[in-house]
């Protein structure tokens, strides 16, 4: 075996125990909350020694912050899946909403997020700057979309379309939180009006019956 191999192996075999890292600190904040989430707890269930995690991330923050990094980054490639930027505006606007609504209900990443953005606005300024940056990110894809719509005259040309990108974000986190609260809610039903709600007020008089 080459030298070049055995590092090709090394380095896949960090990538394989920081994704390992990871998907333990998703899991312990989604049933159990941030305060869970030590060192040792991550080494314990993800099986490596509780040294690993320190070695990797050197503090909780430095944790927190590549795991949001994850988050955002699996969030995103699901929303790919679903080719939004390839579908008319209004549509990729309530497609998003609609893959959002619905990875709360069972998904610990979903959970995992916004479980880390509930604590982030009580406790933690560096982690509300990290989430500002991924928000403002979510905010220019959907008034990018809702633009977009404007311009194919399938959406009211009389919106602001940056103030109702931030409601629109705004809907989800408020469903999101509230699910946190009650975990027994209607998401189905939530998600349902919530579309029907979304598409009667920014629908164009002009744009033709769907």
């Amino acid at each position: 075996m080459t030298a070049k191999s055995i590092r090709r192996t090394q380095a896949e075999r960090r990538t394989e125990s920081g994704h390992g890292l990871l998907n333990s600190a998703v899991h312990l904040i989604a049933r159990h909350g941030v305060g869970a989430v030590t060192f040792e707890a991550i080494g314990r269930t993800s099986g490596f020694s509780r040294g690993l995690p320190t070695q990797r991330f050197g503090s909780k923050q430095k944790l927190i912050e590549a795991l949001l990094a994850r988050l955002h980054e699996n969030q995103q490639a699901r929303l790919v899946e679903h080719r939004l930027d390839d579908r008319p505006g209004l549509d990729a606007v309530l497609t998003y909403v609609d893959v959002c609504l619905r990875n709360l209900a069972g998904n610990d990443d979903a959970r995992a997020y916004f479980r880390l953005l509930s604590s982030s606005l009580a406790e933690d300024k560096g982690l509300r700057e990290a989430f500002r940056g991924v928000h403002a990110d979510v905010e220019a894809q959907l008034e990018a979309w809702l633009t977009r719509g404007q311009r194919e005259g399938a959406i009211r040309s009389d919106i602001e379309a940056g103030s109702v990108a931030l409601m629109i974000g705004c809907l989800v986190f408020g469903v999101s939180m509230q699910l946190l609260v009650d975990p027994d809610m209607d998401l189905t039903l939530i998600r349902d009006t919530s579309l029907s709600v979304l598409r009667a007020s920014l629908t164009s008089q002009r744009a033709p019956a769907s």
